[in-house]
């Protein structure tokens, strides 16, 4: 059975491999880049677990033929990190004890900064809004907006001194 070939960017870097035509952008992720933070925790898309941004768009990773990365670009919450330092969500998830079992947390993280990249102020109802697509057995989600909304402060507070040094 041949293959279909890939050539997609991954947080950044050339990626590429060759999976059979029905396999999901998750399990190409997982078993064929190595990367293992999006989880499978449905299968059907009603999880947030999964969550990547293909093209700046959010999706479930589940749900996405990883044929359809070609020429795509793809982030994951590896991708978060950046010169070695953790995201301001990440800090600010473990600052409010946003997490718990980890398993929801990368999709609730790449959720989280798919909503900020498009509104950086966002109200408490944007935020849940922008996250009913993530389910949590653990936290709650109390936790999850209050780090979401003071990423959010955090990351406006650095956007300003980056104008004003320009």
């Amino acid at each position: 059975m041949a293959g279909v070939h890939v050539s997609t960017t991954v947080n950044g870097d050339a990626v590429e491999y060759v999976c059979p035509g029905s396999e999901t952008l998750l399990d190409a992720l997982r078993d064929r880049v190595g990367l293992t933070g999006a989880k499978e925790g449905c299968g059907t898309g009603d999880c947030g677990a999964c969550s990547v941004t293909v093209d700046g768009q959010l999706v479930c990773s589940c749900l996405v033929l990883a044929a359809e990365a070609e020429g795509r670009e793809i982030t994951t919450v590896e991708g978060l990190v950046q010169d070695g330092e953790l995201h301001v969500l990440q800090r600010k998830f473990i600052e409010h004890a946003a997490l718990q079992c980890g398993i929801c947390t990368p999709g609730f993280l790449i959720s989280a900064k798919a909503l900020l990249d498009r509104n950086p102020n966002p109200s408490v109802e944007e935020v849940r809004y922008a996250l009913a697509g993530n389910l949590c057995r653990c936290t709650g989600y109390d936790k999850i907006v209050r780090a979401v909304l003071d990423a959010g402060k955090d990351m406006r507070k650095a956007n300003k001194k980056r104008k004003a040094k320009k």
